[in-house]
């Protein structure tokens, strides 16, 4: 399966990247203090497996499809508990 998200990278691609150290130091510092510690409670990855329509229509809606499905989950969890 194809991600367009995160595309296989090709040749070229490979030829054209470039190492974290060798790019300028502002650079380096913003990405390496992009994304701090998760907020409490802490998630858990896990894997689940959805039939291709349905994972093609969560991410359809835009960033933060997963924020949106762990949300839903946790509204259904209140209802049936």
């Amino acid at each position: 399966m194809i991600d367009d998200d995160s595309p296989e990278w090709t040749e070229a691609d490979f030829k054209q990247a470039k190492r974290l150290k060798d790019m300028p130091a502002n650079f380096q510092r913003t990405i390496q203090r992009a994304r701090g510690p998760q907020k409490s409670p802490v998630k858990v990855q896990t894997t689940i497996r959805f039939d291709s329509d349905v994972l093609e229509g969560l991410r359809a809606t835009g960033r933060g499809w997963q924020t949106r499905v762990n949300d839903a989950m946790r509204e259904w969890l209140r209802s049936h508990s």
